[in-house]
């Protein structure tokens, strides 16, 4: 089939916010797309009764397969994993509702969720939950039975916790880190306690190319003992800046003249901080923008 310049723009956004979800990763993404479209053009265009039904199955199904033989390299990885990071623009012009579905299925705390299932229970949950698939579009596209994709989607769910819209919400969140900052760096212990949950969880990626912590690091304690000592090595020009990184409010650290680390931070409905994302690994901060991938980052795309 002839792949137009056209078709290509019209459906690469989608295609990469399908990889990026399941993936989370912007290198492997790109590569499957391009993968994607390259067999599309080889088959011929009498067997595909609909392009962009046709593009989601065989990128859906060719993230499944890289999820399947790339799995020992995520357990070989030294220390935790975290998604690479997205730097979005200011979404001006789009109303709340779209503003909630760029973020669904985006932020680093729901791609590190996924990283719970099983490709395959990965690929429903995602059709299902963040792009509103029918399970008989689900079935079309994983070549499924519909009802085996409601098992499939049932028991994904009982695997992760939920991260709703509430929770989503860019200026409350912002406010919520803007005032850790501040308890931080005067540490005022009483308002560090009020934002931090009990029992935080902080994940520092380095992929054993930059020193950081092997294992996730738990408790309020720990956890402010290993910022408090992540800070008092910090360089002389060291400095910060607050971005939407996944459709959440994100510290860039900036150390020796060039981007340091990126912190996320997953805060809960109670507006406490349950979980820190901090990634070091040099690989994943290149921070692209995802101005440059998506035309809509979410939305519930049409497939009939």
């Amino acid at each position: 089939m002839q792949i137009s310049n056209e078709v290509y723009q019209q459906y690469k956004p989608l295609l990469f916010s399908i990889g990026y979800r399941m993936l989370g990763s912007v290198v492997e993404t790109e590569d499957l797309v391009q993968e994607t479209f390259l067999k599309v053009y080889q088959v011929e265009e009498n067997k595909i009764e609909n392009v962009k039904t046709y593009l989601c199955k065989m990128m859906t199904n060719r993230c499944i397969d890289y999820l399947r033989s790339a799995r020992y390299k995520r357990e070989e990885y030294i220390g935790p994993w975290n998604p690479e990071p997205l730097l979005l623009q200011e979404a001006h012009g789009l109303g709340p509702s779209e503003v909630v579905l760029q973020n669904e299925g985006l932020s680093i705390a729901y791609l590190r969720m996924m990283e719970h299932l099983a490709p395959d229970e990965r690929a429903v949950f995602l059709l299902r939950e963040v792009f509103d698939f029918s399970y008989s579009k689900i079935g079309n596209v994983l070549e499924k039975k519909e009802q085996n994709c409601r098992k499939i989607f049932s028991r994904a769910k009982k695997k992760v916790a939920g991260i709703d819209a509430e929770s989503l919400n860019y200026t409350a969140n912002k406010s919520i880190v803007d005032r850790f900052i501040q308890a931080f760096e005067s540490q005022h212990l009483n308002i560090l306690l009020e934002l931090l949950s009990e029992n935080v969880t902080l994940y520092s990626d380095g992929g054993g190319k930059v020193r950081a912590a092997i294992r996730p690091i738990h408790t309020l304690p720990n956890v402010l003992a290993f910022l408090y000592g992540i800070a008092k090595k910090t360089s002389s020009d060291y400095y910060f800046e607050i971005k939407n990184v996944n459709g959440q409010p994100a510290i860039l650290n900036y150390m020796n003249s060039k981007l340091h680390s990126v912190i996320s931070l997953y805060i809960s409905n109670e507006k406490k901080i349950e979980e820190f994302y901090i990634t070091m690994n040099p690989d994943k901060l290149k921070l692209p923008s995802a101005n440059s991938y998506f035309s809509v980052i979410g939305g519930k795309p049409n497939i009939d």
